[in-house]
């Protein structure tokens, strides 16, 4: 396998394969809650968040209940995620518009989300694939190592790799796709685990490049 579409062909039938179903890692119940998850998730873990967001939901599930919350309050609850200060005033202020200017719910658009405070391209990506089933890409650390490292692009940034790697992947694939990269990643190709002869991909790519700086990630995500 030499060219890109090649190994992109083969990496999206394998990953298929290993994970048929693709569960969404942050625990929510709607677009607010998976949101807000998502903008919890920046410098964190997925595990990390899922430990704050029971007792935070069940003060304030809704934008209206959130603005009501003092933002040191919100900070208290979730400060195990980091940079909470900045976050809390992010989901106050977040949530205030969207009372205000949507009515109480989550926008249905790129341009309308990363207009919220602390809500990036890759956040609103997110909830546009997982909330709304809208076609999206969202890359982070692990998408951006493994898409360098599987050699689908040379990206310096996770704008140039998002964007390399839907020129590769077939539309309809891309929701489900950037959690199945996530979870081989996390699973098997670990930033420190694999040196391009552990795991399975890696050894059918060819892949032996050993370190990958996830470079172009920032904090509004």
């Amino acid at each position: 396998m030499t060219t890109k579409p090649e190994r992109a062909a083969f990496i999206d039938r394998r990953l298929a394969e290993l994970y048929p179903a693709t569960p969404i890692p942050l625990d929510h119940k709607d677009p607010f809650t998976l949101l807000i998850a998502v903008l919890l998730s920046a410098q964190s873990t997925d595990k990390g968040v899922n430990k704050v967001t029971p007792r935070l939901f069940a003060l304030a599930d809704t934008p209206e209940k959130m603005m009501r919350l003092p933002v040191e309050q919100i900070r208290e609850i979730i400060k195990p995620c980091g940079l909470s200060p900045a976050k809390a005033k992010n989901i106050a202020a977040l949530s205030r518009l969207l009372v205000e200017r949507h009515g109480g719910q989550v926008p249905r658009t790129f341009e309308e989300l990363e207009a919220l405070p602390g809500v990036g391209h890759k956040t609103a990506s997110v909830v546009m694939a997982q909330a709304f089933g809208v076609p999206a890409f969202p890359v982070d650390t692990h998408i951006h190592r493994l898409a360098q490292r599987w050699k689908l692009t040379n990206g310096k940034n996770v704008e140039q790799t998002e964007a390399d790697l839907k020129k590769l992947f077939p539309r309809e694939h891309w929701n489900q796709l950037h959690l199945r990269i996530i979870f081989f990643g996390r699973e098997h190709c670990t930033a420190r685990g694999c040196d391009g002869t552990v795991c399975e991909i890696c050894r059918t790519m060819g892949s032996r490049r050993k370190t990958q700086t996830p470079s172009g990630l920032s904090r509004r995500r």
